[in-house]
């Protein structure tokens, strides 16, 4: 990229050059959207503590990595979240750099034993009823240090934390958006992603019951766990949607950790795993929102799974799978990313990296349809020189020979006409159910309200409006933080 380039003429030529790729074809050459997490504080200067306590500083680093890099995407913050949120939230699963962790880790999440689960075994039944509700009055007491029960004492406390936490929570996630913008103006680069989807399964071992306690269940009681999978559903495809980019041009954030093999059974993925979580992306794609499956560790023996979908509807990312065999499987579908072994990009030489390179490139980019990552998102143990020597050779071996002589089209893939057709792919709920995006319903506080002189419509889209307010403040912590 010639360097006499301002930032507003690299930004179009690089969202052309992503998006054709997210589509599954050939543009120019192989884009490059290296996921960097605490790296960019090792490249702009800044310690784990600093870049967490001061999201301005892991802003700021983002930056200085999209400007000194070729690079296509980033993600605005990778590391995706500010110890003032959590701090205020009281979570007690986040472990903060300089605090809990020294200054230069990264944090860390807390698992708690099985017995002392966050959500607790014989709770299922609470959680499929009403998921929003059991979050605020049984999961979020638990999970945060100040924030207590309905009914116990320390109001003054709770209420603090949550206002605090709400306040800090739109302060960041405001200036998020800023960020994004910065990273167009300044740097020519383009956001990488948007929104936020789990696997029900995954949420139900990350946050919820644990990787143990699923464990458990899975064996113990696998009816209850694939009906709170099914209770979380709606809840999981309608925040993934909403928080999804409105120009549909990048794709979703899907981030997949224990539910597959060996870490679960064939068996529990084929009846609860996968049956509820496929329709989620099938729902996402038929309102044209493309998924990058996120897939970290091994997910190869899923991968006939994965290619049920409709073409074009996911990106996916191999971290330690096969790359060869997720081409050879759907590359044909799907475009793909990553392939680069972070311990590669810590512990080998340049020239070791720029083989690594090569050889993905020649393995999965041939036809198009590939994105140039490192395997899994990467953090300060990474060396800068290693991740010049991955820009350098996707840039030196990344170019497709016949070119372009017009400019390729910018815009995410779309689905066809069979594929768009929202709302057929889950069972409506019982029409008393908390809908997905409400705390309290309308129709819950119409009644208790004196009668409405003016127009109805507008007095609820108000209360619709602030009420989802509350809704997204809880999912996000659930999902995120």
């Amino acid at each position: 990229m010639p360097a006499a380039l301002t930032a507003a003429a690299r930004y179009p030529q690089r969202l052309a050059r992503y998006t054709t790729a997210l589509r599954n074809e050939q543009p120019d050459r192989v884009p490059l959207r290296p996921f960097v997490a605490e790296f960019t504080g090792v490249h702009a200067g800044y310690t784990c503590q600093q870049m967490a306590h001061q999201y301005p500083l892991a802003f700021e680093a983002a930056c200085r990595c999209a400007a000194d890099f070729d690079w296509d995407a980033v993600v605005p913050n990778m590391i995706a979240t500010w110890t003032g949120m959590t701090q205020a939230m009281g979570l007690k699963y986040y472990l903060t750099p300089g605090i809990d962790l020294p200054p230069n880790v990264g944090h860390q999440y807390l698992e708690p034993p099985a017995d002392t689960a966050f959500m607790q075994a014989d709770e299922y039944d609470a959680l499929i009823d009403d998921p929003t509700s059991f979050l605020y009055t049984t999961w979020l007491p638990r999970v945060t240090a100040a924030i207590r029960a309905p009914g116990l004492p320390d109001a003054v406390a709770r209420d603090l934390s949550l206002v605090k936490g709400a306040m800090a929570m739109s302060q960041f996630f405001s200036d998020w958006t800023r960020q994004e913008q910065r990273l167009r103006e300044e740097c020519g680069t383009v956001a990488a992603i948007a929104g936020m989807l789990k696997a029900p399964l995954d949420l139900l071992a990350d946050k919820l019951r644990g990787y143990v306690g699923l464990a458990e269940d899975l064996l113990v009681r696998p009816a209850q766990v694939r009906a709170a999978c099914e209770a979380l559903m709606p809840h999981l495809e309608y925040f993934a949607r909403v928080t999804a980019d409105p120009q549909r041009n990048v794709p979703i954030g899907f981030w997949m950790h224990r539910s597959c093999v060996p870490l679960i059974s064939f068996k529990h993925f084929n009846e609860i795993g996968w049956p509820t979580l496929k329709p989620i992306i099938q729902e996402l794609w038929a309102h044209g929102h493309q998924t990058l499956f996120y897939a970290e560790g091994n997910w190869d023996h899923h991968l006939d799974a994965f290619a049920e979908l409709p073409d074009r509807s996911i990106v996916y990312h191999v971290d330690r799978g096969d790359l060869a065999k997720a081409h050879r499987v759907f590359g044909h579908k799907f475009c793909l990313s990553g392939g680069i072994p972070n311990t590669l990009l810590s512990f080998g030489s340049p020239a070791e990296v720029r083989a690594a390179c090569r050889q993905a490139i020649a393995t999965a980019a041939h036809d198009g349809g590939y994105i140039m990552d490192a395997s899994a998102i990467i953090q300060n143990d990474a060396r800068v020189e290693n991740l010049r020597a991955l820009t350098e050779a996707t840039l030196e071996f990344g170019g497709y020979s016949r070119g372009h002589s017009t400019p390729l089209p910018a815009g995410g893939p779309r689905p066809l006409e069979t594929d768009a057709r929202p709302g057929t792919f889950f069972t409506p709920r019982p029409d008393d159910r908390r809908p997905p995006g409400a705390c309290i319903p309308w129709r819950d506080v119409l009644p208790q309200l004196p009668p409405i002189t003016g127009d109805p419509r507008l007095c609820q889209q108000v209360w619709e409006s602030v009420d989802a307010l509350g809704y997204f403040y809880v999912w996000w912590i659930l999902l995120a933080f």
